[in-house]
């Protein structure tokens, strides 16, 4: 698999985004998620955003984070938020998620952010379980979603 950074409005981005809403609007029985989100959230040092590819250069795999500081949604000064982690179903279970996750980690702490923080929901069992085995900890809920009774937040120490 080939890692490498794009843009949040790349096209095989916006193809992978659309995939992972279909898949949340499932899940849940709405929209998907409406955290408001555009491209310069994204941006070096502020962010990032990445695509792995498999050997035929189809995206397979997607994840970000973006730059937080304290605020009235309940995020913290340092904080680098975790966004669009998601996984095409035919190559899920072969550690991509996890090797995206590394990434992004260490690119948020090299641009000086302290703690990685998420929000997922109750089902999405799989998410959970890569956050919880990657040293994640249940955290204040925060974000757009802080107040919805399946959200799930969880922060780790960079």
């Amino acid at each position: 698999m080939n890692i490498r950074r794009v843009a949040f409005d790349h096209p095989d981005a916006v193809k992978l985004n659309d995939q992972v809403q279909a898949e949340y609007a499932v899940r849940y029985g709405d929209e998907g998620d409406v955290t408001p989100l555009d491209a310069s959230m994204f941006e070096p040092p502020f962010g990032l955003y990445l695509i792995a590819y498999d050997p035929e250069g189809r995206p397979v795999a997607t994840g970000g984070w973006r730059t937080q500081d304290e605020n009235d949604e309940g995020y913290s000064d340092g904080d680098a938020e975790l966004k669009r982690m998601y996984v095409v179903d035919e190559v899920r279970g072969n550690g991509l998620a996890r090797r995206i996750l590394a990434a992004l980690e260490d690119d948020a702490r090299a641009a000086g952010r302290t703690r990685m923080v998420l929000e997922t929901g109750n089902k999405q069992p799989e998410a959970i379980a890569l956050y919880a085995s990657s040293g994640y900890e249940p955290c204040v809920k925060f974000g757009h979603y802080r107040f919805h009774e399946d959200s799930r937040c969880f922060a780790k120490l960079l």
